[in-house]
Parts: C-alpha cells; sequence; structure tokens
C-alpha cells in the first residue's frame, strides 16, 4: 500500500473514441503516467442499470457498484449521488467536479474513478475528497480500474 491509499502499480483507464489510455497513478498529479494507448480498444464492463433510482432517470449518465455501495454520475451539479447502504440513503458528492461521462468503483468501494470530458480524477475516501490526473486526453466516453491480469 502506498501513500496515496492505492496498491502498488494502480492504473486507470480512460475510454476514449480513438483508443484506451492507461493511467498509472501516482503520489501526485505530477508523478502520474501515461503508461499506453490501445489503437481501437474499448472500456469493457457491466453496469447494474436496476440500481438506477426512478429519481435520478431523468438526469443518469453512469453507474457503478460494488458490495452496497452504488455511485450515480448525474447531468447536474454536483455530478454524484453516492449510496452506502444499497440506495436506502444517498449523498451528494464532487461539488467540485465538472460534468462528467463515466464513473468506476475499484475493489475498495472507496477507491473512485470518475471521466470527464478529458481529465480523471480519482478519490480514494469514497467521493469526498477529489483530484484531477495530470494526464490530459481526448474526449472521455469510458472509465475503469485495470484489475491484474487486464493489461
Amino acid at each position: 500500500m502506498t501513500a496515496n491509499g492505492l496498491s502498488d502499480s494502480v492504473i486507470a483507464l480512460a475510454g476514449c473514441e480513438d483508443a484506451v489510455y492507461a493511467v498509472e497513478i501516482g503520489e501526485s498529479a505530477d508523478e502520474d503516467e501515461l503508461i499506453d494507448r490501445r489503437a481501437g480498444d474499448a472500456v469493457e464492463r457491466e453496469r447494474p442499470l436496476h440500481l438506477v433510482p426512478g429519481w435520478a432517470k431523468d438526469h443518469f449518465v453512469d453507474l457503478d457498484a460494488a458490495g452496497s455501495t452504488i455511485v450515480l454520475a448525474l447531468d447536474r451539479r454536483p455530478p454524484l449521488m453516492v449510496s452506502h447502504d444499497a440506495g436506502t440513503t444517498w449523498a451528494e458528492r464532487g461539488s467540485g467536479l465538472p460534468t462528467g461521462k463515466a464513473l468506476a468503483i475499484g475493489e475498495n468501494p472507496d477507491h473512485m474513478l470518475y471521466g470527464a470530458r478529458n481529465r480523471l480524477y480519482v478519490s480514494r475516501n469514497g467521493g469526498v475528497f477529489w483530484r484531477a490526473l495530470g494526464a490530459e486526453l481526448p474526449e472521455i466516453v469510458d472509465v475503469a480500474w485495470e484489475l491484474d491480469g487486464d493489461g
């Protein structure tokens, strides 16, 4: 475990129209590194759409879930809603984030990845605080965490 709260060599994937970009998350934006560009590739992950609550359907952009944690990206400010009790209660998150395109929860549900137009953001505390990753990318359509053996 590193000081950033993430495991060694954590890779964020940004699916863009031309390729999938792999960004290794460092301790700070200066240490983030674009390590791969996979032309013609796409991020593929299942989305549990049945978990989108009725009140969110008009503003829905993306969602991910892990255990009892559900995170919604909505077309509004703040752009995120987080539930840690399978959707019984919700809290707004990401008030400083721009409008987004996609999000993903890590193996630890406190680790979240958020893709805005051309920048990735990472949170390691359940979406309370976010930081922009150093790599600027083409327009992002989807995001995911690269798990061991994905590369």
